[in-house]
């Protein structure tokens, strides 16, 4: 599986080290870290227990209800990690569509006219009863998205349940919000969703707009659809008013005749920069609101003086424990010139260590890529990044699973900006390493990119953050620190990134009409 590795010309640990005769005390801690590769860095297998039964078809979820679809197609979810089938899911047709925008339009007066610590009450509700069954939803989310279980039961889940905390004590505040002005909510609202983050993107997009008086029809990624269709069995918990909530499951037809249902009032839509522009051209004129959060080919800048053990872990969280799904993920790594080699040698050691197979163990760092197209794309960008002259970089132990969908974490030098790798983007665990001289040249490298989503800069002046901060071209730019995330901090991205922001008391602006 994938394609022949170039050998590495990263430079060892070890060529730092001084040359000649070495002492007694050297030789001994060269035996020890010789005993520790042998029998520390030997995990046994730590698999997760908890046991979460899918049914053999899903339906729809429309009017409060489960429902079959009005046709007769069902496709796949399959786990990334062994290819096998874990649910037949319903293809919801436009008659599916029509329905569940009918039912949230039918909602929308009576959710609307609910006092806002009445619509509180359900959406503290819903995020209890989703911690209560964190655990359930963390395998169902491994499962069907690949990503290891670590991730889904310590970041995505709580994360979610922390979005509808939050925009829970928006709800009866919106006048405070947007002090002077009448606050109505925009109406019936579409919102389309990928799979890198199924659950957390379902947050993000469902609390603001319940919080502020709106219904909506969602529409999950069609490789990642369970853990939506489980959120609507607690909508039913909680005894959410029928209508309010509808999810619809499908591929981009169906995600295609839900933005151009003409009862809808708004679209909202995560996902790839090519869909987000068809999506902007269909709604053009329509009259409906429209956010977008798209595509990304973020950099992250190492400064001279920076604490190089940080940054280092921070571009590892940032592109690697990710599987590189993330759109902000810190794709392009532009190191100063002068700590190139050393960087590099850090980052080779720290690839070493990390442990790349079943995402049901806890022990897993990197877990499958979500689907086989995917997973092709990012081979034919490995091939593509070596043809042009590229230095592919896979450390670590390379065996990988017979089955299912793995990419070694891989990191490139000798990139250059006219690069593929270094333009486009990647989607999977793989790192376009430049080089800068100056801070000017950094900037300049950085912002040469049609997106500006995200950005990261490690450095200890202080100075030296705000002034790069001020001149990235990001909607979110991090500082010492990559991939942090908060209910109360906007995230939304400029240029092909989209437009927009999610979270805050800016992201709830999307939501509301302001008289």
């Amino acid at each position: 599986m994938g394609h022949p590795k170039q050998e590495s010309t990263v430079p060892s640990l070890e060529s730092d080290k001084p040359q000649g005769a070495q002492g007694e005390g050297e030789a001994a801690s060269h035996r020890f870290d010789d005993l520790a590769a042998e029998t520390l860095w030997d995990y046994a297998p730590a698999p997760e227990t908890v046991s979460v039964p899918v049914a053999d078809r899903q339906g729809l979820f429309i009017d409060g209800d489960f429902c079959p679809s009005d046709g007769k197609e069902f496709f796949p979810s399959i786990n990334p990690a062994n290819e096998e089938v874990l649910s037949e899911i319903a293809a919801a047709t436009q008659a599916d569509v029509d329905r569940a925008v009918q039912a949230a339009r039918k909602a929308l007066p009576g959710w609307a006219a609910l006092p806002g610590h009445e619509r509180a009450k359900y959406l503290f509700r819903l995020a209890r009863r989703l911690q209560e069954r964190a655990r359930e939803f963390a395998v169902l989310e491994t499962l069907d998205g690949g990503k290891p279980i670590k991730e889904s039961r310590d970041v995505d889940i709580p994360e979610a349940a922390k979005h509808f905390f939050y925009h829970a004590g928006w709800a009866d505040k919106l006048d405070y919000a947007f002090p002077g002005r009448q606050v109505r909510p925009v109406g019936v609202c579409a919102q389309i969703i990928p799979w890198n983050f199924p659950l957390l993107m379902a947050a993000w997009k469902l609390a603001p707009a319940l919080a502020c008086g709106n219904t909506v029809v969602l529409k999950p990624a069609e490789t990642t659809s369970l853990t939506a269709l489980r959120l609507a069995e607690i909508l039913q918990e909680i005894e959410l008013p029928p209508g309010v909530v509808n999810i619809l499951t499908g591929g981009g037809e169906t995600g295609a005749a839900l933005a151009a249902h003409p009862k809808v009032d708004k679209l909202a839509f995560t996902g790839s920069t090519e869909v987000g522009k068809k999506l902007a051209q269909s709604a053009a004129g329509t009259g409906k609101s429209l956010t977008l959060e798209l595509g990304g080919k973020s950099p992250n800048i190492i400064f001279e003086d920076a604490s190089l053990d940080q940054a280092v872990e921070g571009v590892i969280q940032g592109i690697y424990f990710n599987q590189g799904h993330v759109c902000c993920a810190g794709s392009r790594l532009f190191v100063q010139e002068g700590i190139l080699p050393e960087v590099l040698g850090k980052l080779e050691w720290r690839l070493k260590s990390l442990r790349v197979g079943d995402p049901m163990d806890k022990n897993t760092d990197v877990g499958a890529i979500n689907n086989r197209e995917q997973w092709q794309r990012i081979q034919d960008y490995l091939q593509q990044g070596r043809s042009e002259g590229a230095v592919l970089h896979q450390v670590g132990d390379s065996s990988l699973p017979d089955r299912g969908f793995w990419c070694q974490p891989s990191f490139f030098t000798g990139v250059q900006p006219s690069h593929v790798v270094a333009r486009e983007e990647i989607f999977g665990p793989v790192l376009a390493v430049m080089s800068f001289r100056t801070p000017e040249e950094a900037l300049q490298r950085a912002n040469n990119t049609p997106y500006g989503l995200a950005a990261g800069i490690w450095t200890d002046k202080g100075s030296k953050i705000f002034e790069m901060a001020g001149r990235l071209q990001a909607g979110v730019v991090w500082c010492n620190t990559y991939n942090r995330f908060d209910a109360s901090s906007p995230f939304g991205g400029f240029k092909e990134s989209g437009f927009g922001r999610e979270g805050g008391l800016q992201g709830l602006r999307a939501y509301v009409k302001l008289q």
